[in-house]
This record gives structure tokens, sequence and C-alpha cells, in this order.
């Protein structure tokens, strides 16, 4: 017989190789070449034969930071990081910064700054004097403006659209939007479920639907009443994930127990601006926000470009400031604990002793200015794949927060948020303004999640659809269809605040200016539905005449 031998580790031996193991894919020196997640960081940015054309390749990326000197760009942030602490404190310390309020000398923090709180705008009274609509008759009231249905193509590109295919296709987009299902749509319609389907899988397909997500939203880019919304006459954006929980097993549905309890879910993590749904993705609810925000902002495709973004703290990391700097966004997030913030992330270019000790405000830390410049050339190439589009945000952000903080790249790229955030930290705690500008952008993204929960109504809010494709199309249907209600609202809002300036009623038009288009208490989202019959015509001309007649700071009082 033959005899076996069997060698087994001691297991001491076989929790140091794990350990080992762990640590040299955390350093970033071991890596797997086959697998997404585990690749060498190189592998998914611009080649070493590519990088040889580095300077070509970062005058294409038009980004003026990269084709600075970094030791001048990092003496002007210096300078500019100086004065601002000097600035700041001094402003507190003569009564001008009335914000700050000082705490006794028994208690634990220094100081607080209360943060401002603004209502939410949505289903502003003035939508109450308008007539009831069918949900069909906006969408045709839309396509009539800015034609978005052009975008829908048949899948067989010599194919044309016919007026019937047309009505079909306004009762697919309801049926994906609201929840409810092709076959459960043939139920409660008047079109067959053979019908339906043969016009889902003839032309709704991501591609297609986010082409007409973006001429809907350049529409609404065009009227009158979008540059009012304006925030300190610059676009300020927010981005923020709607929990959505699923109705059956999904293959990206994942837990989250403060939003979903033991069942499972997924997040729709949305791109608005002045009230605009301008992009969007699906993420799964186990992914932190924080590694979607620059893709977001990024790959829009729309006319309506923010300059200024906002979001709350599932959006910030290390890396997110340096990131959005370096492409010309100034990243505005808002804090729930913002001493704590101040207390941990405020750093300068000095020694936190060589600072007057008599000041409220004062680094916790010296910078290192010496851990960028040697790295500035990798820092170069990593934003170069960004702008090329040949790596995103998620795989680089997510694999540089998986190595440990010793990993050149990422230490550098960390110290120069580090900068940028000190900058924000007191930009933030001396400028009102700026703190209510904040909270006003993400107060919009709030509204336009409950337009969107209203949207989505069917089989209680629970995603009933299976695959990831079946999701993305449920996402951007239902992004189109808030889309179309908020177009029909500013629509006529526009129209109202341009007779009001033609017939020189400057206060109305001051007053109509801060009524948000998220309102859906005048469209009909239940019911049966009748798509074959003719589209209700709607006279805004008429309608703005009437509506001309009301005060709209009288409706706010009575009717809200």
């Amino acid at each position: 017989d033959r005899l076996r031998l069997v060698i087994r580790p001691a297991p001491e031996f076989v929790h140091r190789s794990h350990r080992l193991i762990r640590e040299e894919i955390e350093a970033g020196t071991l890596f797997a070449r086959h697998s997404v997640t585990y690749r060498r960081l190189e592998e998914e940015l611009l080649s070493d034969q590519q990088w040889k054309n580095k300077t070509v390749l970062i005058k294409q990326t038009a980004l003026p930071l990269l084709q600075v000197n970094i030791e001048d760009h990092l003496k002007e942030l210096q300078t500019q990081l100086e004065t601002r602490l000097k600035v700041v404190n001094e402003r507190i310390a003569s009564g001008d910064n009335p914000s700050i309020q000082r705490k006794s000398a028994r208690s634990k923090r220094q100081w607080h700054l209360p943060q401002p709180t603004l209502e939410t705008e949505i289903n502003h009274p003035f939508f109450n004097t308008l007539p009831q609509l069918d949900i069909d008759d906006v969408i045709h009231f839309v396509q009539q403006r800015c034609q978005f249905m052009d975008e829908f193509q048949h899948i067989l590109h010599r194919y044309r659209r016919t007026t019937f295919e047309d009505i079909a296709l306004g009762a697919a987009l309801v049926a994906w939007a609201t929840n409810t299902g092709i076959g459960r749509m043939s139920g409660i319609s008047d079109l067959s479920r053979s019908q339906l389907t043969t016009i889902s899988d003839n032309f709704l397909r991501p591609q297609t639907l986010k082409a007409a997500n973006d001429r809907v939203s350049d529409y609404i880019a065009s009227l009158l009443i979008f540059q009012h919304y304006m925030v300190n006459n610059q676009l300020h954006s927010s981005s923020d994930g709607q929990k959505f929980e699923t109705a059956i097993p999904t293959f990206n549905a994942r837990y989250s127990p403060k939003y979903f309890g033991l069942k499972k879910g997924i997040v729709a993590y949305t791109l608005v601006a002045n009230h605009v749904p301008i992009n969007a993705r699906i993420i799964g609810a186990h992914e932190h926000e924080s590694h979607f925000v620059f893709d977001i902002l990024f790959n829009n495709t729309t006319s309506v470009q923010p300059q200024i973004h906002s979001t709350d703290v599932h959006g910030v990391n290390r890396l997110n400031f340096a990131l959005l700097h370096l492409f010309g966004y100034q990243f505005a997030p808002r804090y729930k604990d913002f001493y704590q913030q101040v207390q941990t992330g405020l750093q300068g270019f000095q020694s936190p002793t060589d600072y007057d000790q008599a000041w409220l405000i004062k680094p916790i830390r010296k910078l290192q200015p010496d851990y960028i410049i040697p790295e500035w050339d990798h820092v170069q190439r990593l934003m170069v794949s960004l702008a090329l589009k040949t790596t995103t945000q998620h795989l680089v952000i997510s694999k540089l927060h998986g190595y440990t903080r010793q990993h050149k790249t990422r230490r550098a790229l960390e110290e120069y948020d580090r900068i940028i955030h000190s900058l924000y930290l007191l930009n933030y705690l001396d400028s009102l303004s700026l703190r209510h500008n904040v909270q006003r952008v993400l107060n919009r993204g709030e509204s336009y999640h409950q337009l969107r929960r209203a949207v989505a109504y069917a089989n209680f809010g629970k995603l009933r659809f299976r695959t990831p494709y079946e999701q993305n199309l449920w996402q951007e249907c239902s992004r189109l269809i808030t889309n179309c209600i908020i177009a029909y609202n500013a629509t006529i809002l526009s129209d109202l605040l341009q007779h009001h300036q033609r017939t020189g009623n400057a206060h109305q038009s001051e007053l109509l200016r801060r009524v948000s288009p998220v309102a859906w208490q005048h469209i009909n989202l239940h019911g049966r539905y009748e798509f074959n019959k003719t589209p209700q015509m709607i006279d805004v001309a008429s309608l703005v005449q009437q509506l001309a007649q009301y005060d709209i700071q009288l409706l706010d009082k009575d009717l809200s």
C-alpha cells in the first residue's frame, strides 16, 4: 500500500502568512492581474508608453492646475491658508463673526457654530391654483416643447416610429417609472401587454433614456426661471443617494439595517442642479457614496455644468477635496458636527505651537508639502487618466483607500486634500451665506427625492425589477417622468415671470423666483390610464393670464 505523507503547517504559521499577504495587498505591492478589485493601480491608468507623451496629454485635459509648477502652486496655497487663518481669528475676536458662540470655561467645547435650518421646498401652494392634469398629458406637453422622444431610436436603426408607437412609448415610460411594470400596466390601461412589451424592448435602453433626460434637462435650463435659481450667481449642485428596498432578491441588493432593517435594497444616486436631476446612477447600499461624487459630476452630459458641488457627510472622504479642486470644482459639503471637524481636520503649514495661542481657531497638525512634490508626476498621471476616461473614480478611489497610508501616491493626494479641506473649513466657518447656500442646495436634492418617491409609488415603493439592467431602466424612466413634471411646472413659472416683468410687477417677480418647480399635487399619477385618448391641450397663455391675478404672497399664507 502507498503511504501518503501530509504536511500540515502550524496554525501560527498560517496566521502569520495570512497577515503578511494582507499587509502586502494593503501596501500595493501584491496584486492579482486578473482581478478588478486587486489589480495593480498602474494598470487602471495610462500606460507607460502613453505617459511618455505627458505634455500633450495634460494639455488635452484643459486642466490648468495640472500645468502649473507644483512648488509655486503649493507656496500660493500656503499664502492663502495662512492669511485665512489670521483673518478668520481676527474677525472672531472683533465680533465680526457673530455666528460663533463661545462656550463656558467648564465646557469641553470652546465654541459652537449653529447649523442653518431651511424648510424643504416642495408642493408650493401656487400649484394648487392649476387645473388637475394626467401624467400622460404632461408627457405630451413636454414632448411638444423639446421633442425628447426623438432620442428613442428603434433597436433596428432603419425603422421609423409611428404615431401609435409614440403613445405606447409614453405608456411604457410610465409603467417603468411608477414601478408598476409592463404586465400590471396592461391591466390598468387601454394597451395590451404585447404592445407594451414590444415598445419597451425596441425603444427603451439606458442610452436612449439618458439622451432623452439630457434633452429635457437642457430644455429646463433654457427657461427664464432657471437662471433665477442660481445660488450667488453660480450653478451650485448637490448629490445624494435615495434608498429603495427590493421586493425580490437581486444581484446588487445589499443589507442596510438603518434603512431596510432585515431586508435588502439599492441606492439611486442623483445629481441635482437648480432643482433639475441632471445625472443619476444605481449603486449598492454597501458602497460608499463618496466614491461616486466625481464620476457623477464628470459624466454629466447636459449643458448644465455645476461650479460648486455639495454633499452631506456621506460624500466626504480623504481624497474628494483634492480630486474636485484639481478638476475645477469647488467641493462644499455640509457637516453635522462642525466643531469636531475643525478640531480634527484643520491643519496649517506651521507647527501648531507657532501660531498665536490666543486664537480660538488653531491648526492641529503641520502639513507636509514634501509628500506631494516627489509624487506629483504620479498624481498628474492619475488625474489625466480620469480626465481622458481611461478609468473611473470608483475604481481608483476605492483602490487607493484600500492601501495603507504609507502608500506614496495616496499619501501625496491626502496631503493635498488636507490643504484644500482646511481652506474650506475656514471659509465655511467665516461665511454665513456659504452655510445657507449649502443647506439650500441639499434641500433641493431632498425635494427631488420626495417627488421621485411619489412617482415610483407602486408596490409600496419596493422595487420589483430583478436585474441591474432592469433597475437602470427604472432609474432612467423614473428620472425622465420627474424631469417632465419639473419641466411643465418650470414652463408655467417662466411664462408667468416673463409676464410680470413685461407688466412691471417687480414684487410678484421677486416672489415667483422663490417658488420651487418641484410640485406634484396637480398631477394625477394614479388610477386607470387611458393613453389612446386625445391629449388635453394646455393653453399656457390663458393659464398665465389667470395666474397673474393671484398674489403669490397671499397664496403662501392662506393655502399652505
